[in-house]
Protein backbone atom coordinates (compact mmCIF):
# COMPACT_ATOMS: atom_id res chain seq x y z
CA UNK A 1 0.00 0.00 0.00
CA UNK A 2 1.58 3.12 -0.93
CA UNK A 3 2.12 5.97 1.17
CA UNK A 4 0.68 10.04 1.43
CA UNK A 5 1.64 12.19 3.78
CA UNK A 6 -0.09 15.28 4.35
CA UNK A 7 1.32 18.45 5.23
CA UNK A 8 -1.61 20.39 7.11
CA UNK A 9 -2.19 22.14 10.28
CA UNK A 10 -6.08 22.16 9.57
CA UNK A 11 -6.85 18.45 11.13
CA UNK A 12 -10.65 18.91 9.64
CA UNK A 13 -9.17 19.07 6.24
CA UNK A 14 -6.24 16.76 6.85
CA UNK A 15 -8.45 14.03 7.97
CA UNK A 16 -11.42 14.77 5.13
CA UNK A 17 -8.08 14.62 2.93
CA UNK A 18 -6.93 11.49 4.79
CA UNK A 19 -10.59 9.87 4.18
CA UNK A 20 -10.95 10.12 0.71
CA UNK A 21 -6.80 8.48 -0.18
CA UNK A 22 -8.11 5.41 1.98
CA UNK A 23 -11.11 4.61 0.21
CA UNK A 24 -8.59 4.99 -2.93
CA UNK A 25 -6.45 2.52 -1.52
CA UNK A 26 -3.57 4.72 -0.06
CA UNK A 27 -1.72 4.94 3.88
CA UNK A 28 -1.52 8.44 4.99
CA UNK A 29 0.48 10.39 7.32
CA UNK A 30 -0.71 13.85 9.11
CA UNK A 31 2.10 16.16 9.60
CA UNK A 32 1.86 19.70 10.21
CA UNK A 33 5.23 20.68 11.61
CA UNK A 34 7.46 21.80 8.65
CA UNK A 35 10.53 20.05 9.95
CA UNK A 36 9.50 17.10 10.99
CA UNK A 37 8.13 16.77 7.79
CA UNK A 38 11.16 16.93 5.89
CA UNK A 39 12.67 14.61 7.78
CA UNK A 40 9.61 11.93 7.31
CA UNK A 41 9.63 12.50 3.56
CA UNK A 42 13.69 12.27 3.36
CA UNK A 43 12.77 8.73 4.56
CA UNK A 44 12.21 8.01 1.60
CA UNK A 45 8.90 6.03 2.79
CA UNK A 46 5.94 8.22 0.85
CA UNK A 47 5.39 7.96 -3.09
CA UNK A 48 3.63 11.61 -2.95
CA UNK A 49 3.33 14.56 -0.40
CA UNK A 50 0.42 16.71 -0.35
CA UNK A 51 1.85 20.31 1.22
CA UNK A 52 -0.22 23.36 2.47
CA UNK A 53 1.51 26.73 2.31
CA UNK A 54 0.19 28.73 5.14
CA UNK A 55 2.04 26.18 8.20
CA UNK A 56 2.86 27.70 11.52
CA UNK A 57 6.91 27.96 11.49
CA UNK A 58 8.41 26.56 8.23
CA UNK A 59 5.99 27.74 5.53
CA UNK A 60 5.05 25.17 2.49
CA UNK A 61 7.39 26.86 0.06
CA UNK A 62 9.94 25.72 1.98
CA UNK A 63 9.38 22.83 2.97
CA UNK A 64 8.83 21.76 -0.69
CA UNK A 65 12.39 23.97 -1.63
CA UNK A 66 14.18 21.62 1.22
CA UNK A 67 13.31 18.43 -0.47
CA UNK A 68 13.45 19.28 -3.61
CA UNK A 69 17.05 20.13 -3.02
CA UNK A 70 17.54 16.26 -1.97
CA UNK A 71 15.57 13.71 -3.15
CA UNK A 72 12.63 13.47 -6.05
CA UNK A 73 9.18 12.61 -5.18
CA UNK A 74 5.61 14.04 -6.41
CA UNK A 75 4.22 17.13 -4.61
CA UNK A 76 0.96 19.03 -4.72
CA UNK A 77 0.63 21.95 -3.31
CA UNK A 78 -3.28 22.67 -1.47
CA UNK A 79 -4.06 25.94 -0.42
CA UNK A 80 -6.46 28.66 0.27
CA UNK A 81 -3.85 31.39 -1.88
CA UNK A 82 -5.45 31.58 -5.20
CA UNK A 83 -2.79 34.26 -6.56
CA UNK A 84 -1.24 33.71 -9.67
CA UNK A 85 2.05 34.46 -7.90
CA UNK A 86 1.81 32.07 -5.39
CA UNK A 87 1.02 29.50 -7.69
CA UNK A 88 4.01 30.08 -10.24
CA UNK A 89 6.14 30.31 -7.11
CA UNK A 90 5.02 27.33 -6.18
CA UNK A 91 5.96 25.45 -9.49
CA UNK A 92 9.29 27.41 -9.51
CA UNK A 93 9.90 26.07 -6.06
CA UNK A 94 9.87 22.43 -7.49
CA UNK A 95 5.51 21.34 -7.16
CA UNK A 96 4.27 19.21 -9.13
CA UNK A 97 0.81 20.61 -9.02
CA UNK A 98 -1.42 23.36 -7.27
CA UNK A 99 -4.80 22.60 -6.24
CA UNK A 100 -6.65 26.04 -4.60
CA UNK A 101 -9.21 25.35 -1.64
CA UNK A 102 -11.67 24.56 -1.44
CA UNK A 103 -11.40 21.31 -3.86
CA UNK A 104 -13.19 18.26 -4.28
CA UNK A 105 -11.54 15.51 -2.46
CA UNK A 106 -12.61 13.05 -4.70
CA UNK A 107 -10.36 15.36 -7.28
CA UNK A 108 -7.36 15.37 -5.29
CA UNK A 109 -7.56 11.69 -5.07
CA UNK A 110 -7.66 11.48 -8.68
CA UNK A 111 -4.98 14.23 -9.20
CA UNK A 112 -2.68 11.86 -6.63
CA UNK A 113 -2.97 9.01 -8.75
CA UNK A 114 -2.00 10.49 -11.87
CA UNK A 115 1.44 12.38 -10.59
CA UNK A 116 2.33 8.65 -8.95
CA UNK A 117 1.47 6.77 -12.29
CA UNK A 118 3.80 9.55 -13.94
CA UNK A 119 6.35 9.04 -11.60
CA UNK A 120 6.33 5.63 -11.50
CA UNK A 121 6.57 5.12 -15.43
CA UNK A 122 9.23 8.16 -15.43
CA UNK A 123 11.29 6.62 -12.79
CA UNK A 124 10.84 3.27 -14.29
CA UNK A 125 12.28 3.68 -17.50
CA UNK A 126 13.05 1.08 -19.91
CA UNK A 127 16.28 -1.03 -20.20
CA UNK A 128 16.34 -0.77 -23.67
CA UNK A 129 15.89 3.21 -24.14
CA UNK A 130 18.57 5.09 -25.75
CA UNK A 131 20.21 7.78 -24.63
CA UNK A 132 18.85 11.32 -25.98
CA UNK A 133 21.65 13.59 -26.88
CA UNK A 134 21.73 16.36 -28.54
CA UNK A 135 25.35 18.79 -28.34
CA UNK A 136 26.44 19.19 -24.41
CA UNK A 137 22.78 17.81 -23.41
CA UNK A 138 22.21 13.74 -22.58
CA UNK A 139 18.82 12.97 -21.15
CA UNK A 140 19.16 8.97 -19.64
CA UNK A 141 15.53 7.71 -20.51
CA UNK A 142 16.02 4.43 -18.14
CA UNK A 143 17.24 5.93 -15.34
CA UNK A 144 15.81 9.42 -15.44
CA UNK A 145 18.56 11.46 -15.53
CA UNK A 146 19.63 14.51 -17.26
CA UNK A 147 23.50 15.66 -17.98
CA UNK A 148 24.68 19.14 -19.10
CA UNK A 149 28.40 19.24 -20.39
CA UNK A 150 28.76 15.97 -17.85
CA UNK A 151 27.37 17.53 -14.82
CA UNK A 152 23.95 16.06 -13.76
CA UNK A 153 21.00 18.66 -13.35
CA UNK A 154 18.52 17.98 -11.32
CA UNK A 155 14.59 18.31 -12.80
CA UNK A 156 11.31 18.00 -11.12
CA UNK A 157 8.89 15.59 -12.50
CA UNK A 158 7.22 17.41 -14.41
CA UNK A 159 10.44 19.20 -15.96
CA UNK A 160 11.76 16.09 -16.95
CA UNK A 161 8.58 14.62 -18.32
CA UNK A 162 8.18 18.17 -20.62
CA UNK A 163 12.19 17.79 -21.90
CA UNK A 164 11.72 14.22 -22.18
CA UNK A 165 8.70 14.76 -24.25
CA UNK A 166 9.51 17.79 -26.54
CA UNK A 167 13.63 16.27 -26.95
CA UNK A 168 11.52 13.08 -28.55
CA UNK A 169 9.84 15.10 -30.63
CA UNK A 170 12.12 17.11 -32.15
CA UNK A 171 11.71 19.95 -34.57
CA UNK A 172 8.08 19.76 -34.24
CA UNK A 173 5.96 22.85 -32.37
CA UNK A 174 3.67 21.92 -29.68
CA UNK A 175 1.13 25.00 -28.40
CA UNK A 176 0.77 25.19 -24.78
CA UNK A 177 -2.43 23.70 -24.88
CA UNK A 178 -1.20 20.77 -26.35
CA UNK A 179 1.64 20.43 -23.95
CA UNK A 180 -0.61 20.54 -21.07
CA UNK A 181 -2.59 17.63 -22.02
CA UNK A 182 0.27 15.52 -23.07
CA UNK A 183 1.96 16.00 -19.69
CA UNK A 184 -0.60 16.97 -16.85
CA UNK A 185 -3.39 15.46 -18.46
CA UNK A 186 -6.43 16.58 -20.49
CA UNK A 187 -8.21 16.53 -16.58
CA UNK A 188 -5.59 18.94 -15.34
CA UNK A 189 -7.17 22.68 -14.23
CA UNK A 190 -4.13 24.05 -13.40
CA UNK A 191 -3.46 27.53 -14.86
CA UNK A 192 -2.35 28.71 -18.74
CA UNK A 193 1.21 29.57 -17.27
CA UNK A 194 2.22 26.04 -16.10
CA UNK A 195 3.38 25.62 -19.09
CA UNK A 196 6.02 28.79 -19.58
CA UNK A 197 7.01 28.55 -16.09
CA UNK A 198 8.29 25.21 -16.41
CA UNK A 199 9.99 25.80 -19.71
CA UNK A 200 11.65 28.83 -17.81
CA UNK A 201 12.99 26.62 -15.01
CA UNK A 202 14.28 23.88 -17.80
CA UNK A 203 16.15 26.37 -19.39
CA UNK A 204 17.85 27.82 -16.22
CA UNK A 205 18.94 24.68 -15.81
CA UNK A 206 20.28 23.37 -19.26
CA UNK A 207 20.58 26.36 -21.65
CA UNK A 208 24.13 28.03 -21.15
CA UNK A 209 22.04 31.52 -21.52
CA UNK A 210 18.39 31.20 -20.86
CA UNK A 211 17.22 34.18 -22.61
CA UNK A 212 18.77 32.87 -25.68
CA UNK A 213 17.66 29.02 -25.82
CA UNK A 214 19.58 26.52 -28.16
CA UNK A 215 17.44 23.94 -27.27
CA UNK A 216 14.04 25.10 -26.57
CA UNK A 217 12.84 27.48 -28.85
CA UNK A 218 9.76 29.99 -28.30
CA UNK A 219 7.66 30.34 -31.79
CA UNK A 220 5.35 33.34 -30.13
CA UNK A 221 1.47 33.40 -30.75
CA UNK A 222 2.75 29.38 -31.14
CA UNK A 223 3.90 27.19 -29.02
CA UNK A 224 7.27 25.60 -28.21
CA UNK A 225 10.26 23.41 -30.05
CA UNK A 226 13.11 21.47 -29.26
CA UNK A 227 16.13 22.32 -31.78
CA UNK A 228 17.83 19.14 -32.62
Amino acid sequence: MKKIMIIEDDRNIAELERDYLKLNGFKTDIESDGDKAIQMALSGDYALLIVDLMLPGKSGFDIIRDIRKKMEIPMIIVSAKTDDIDKIRGFDFGADDYMTKPFSPAELAARVKSHISRYERLSGGNASSDIISVKNLEIYTASHKVFVSGKEVLLTTKEYELLLFLASNPNIVFSKEHLLDSIWGIDFYGEQATVPVHIQKIRKKIEKDPSNPEFIETLWGTGYRFNA
